[in-house]
């Protein structure tokens, strides 16, 4: 799964559907050349049924399985829309903060930006985080405590900058989280080997056209497997040729002025 992951999207889904699909479509005709055709047809009628809940079962599965990692995916969206948020209106109230100290917040939040941009990204491709984004955001605080407000104006300024970093740092350990991949290992077990199960029974079926049943068992494979192509496109929502860039913060950044720019 991980080296689909990393690869082009159409490589990933030639590989993953159409290589299943075309053994899928083979798979009859191997049976059929072992097993007669009028052998298959007794067990039509009954394996019609049993089939029917094996296939109702693993779709509510693959179903449930990709609105989790869709909702993981825009999750790590909003993360990353929401830290950008944070960083833009704390940069602004630096402006309201003493000299020393607000441009000290200001230098340190542009570091910041800068290497959860060049060190973090590539860090949570990885499933991992930088330290240098780590020390940059643990400078914003420090520059931000030298802060002393004289006065109530002051202190509501305080107060709001502290949130909008507290914010920052909750967005960004969201995004560290999901970087890690939302479906663990024994659901993929599960999904994978419901896969196989769900597109073996069809073997269990006799038809007089063989091309026809080879064609459905072709289509109901084409199905499962796109399924799973989604789920392995964005189960890593920071990875991947369908990932989420780092746009927001490098809006910011641009916001900020030219030199602030990685």
């Amino acid at each position: 799964m991980i080296f689909l992951d990393t690869q082009p999207l159409w490589l990933s889904g030639a590989l993953l559907i159409g290589l299943a699909t075309l053994l899928a479509m083979a798979a009859p005709v191997f049976v059929r050349r072992r097993v007669p055709s009028e052998r298959l047809r007794i067990n039509n009628e009954v394996a019609g049924f049993t089939f029917a809940t094996v296939g109702v079962l693993y779709a509510v599965l693959l179903a449930f399985a990709v609105i989790i990692v869709w909702e993981k995916f825009s999750e790590a969206e909003s993360a990353a829309a929401q830290e950008a948020g944070a960083a833009a209106t704390l940069y602004r109230l630096a402006n309201g903060i003493g000299e020393g100290p607000g441009e000290a917040l200001r230098d340190s939040l542009t570091r910041y930006l800068r290497s959860a941009v060049t060190e973090d990204w590539p860090a949570m491709a990885r499933s991992g985080a930088s330290r240098e984004a780590t020390r940059a955001l643990d400078t914003t605080y420090t520059a931000l405590l030298t802060f002393t407000p004289g006065d109530g104006r002051g202190t509501s300024l305080l107060d709001e900058a502290l949130r909008q970093l507290d914010l920052l740092t909750e967005a960004r350990r969201t995004r560290l989280v999901l970087a890690s991949g939302a479906v663990p290992g024994v659901l993929w077990f599960v999904l994978v080997g419901g896969a196989v199960l769900t597109i073996g029974f069809t073997l269990f079926f006799g038809t007089e056209n063989l091309r026809v049943q080879a064609m459905m068992t072709g289509i109901l494979t084409f199905l499962i497997f796109s399924g799973l192509l989604v789920i392995i496109a964005i189960n890593h929502p920071f990875a991947g040729p369908v990932r989420v860039d780092p746009e927001p913060l490098l809006a910011v950044l641009e916001d900020f002025g030219a030199k602030a720019q990685p």
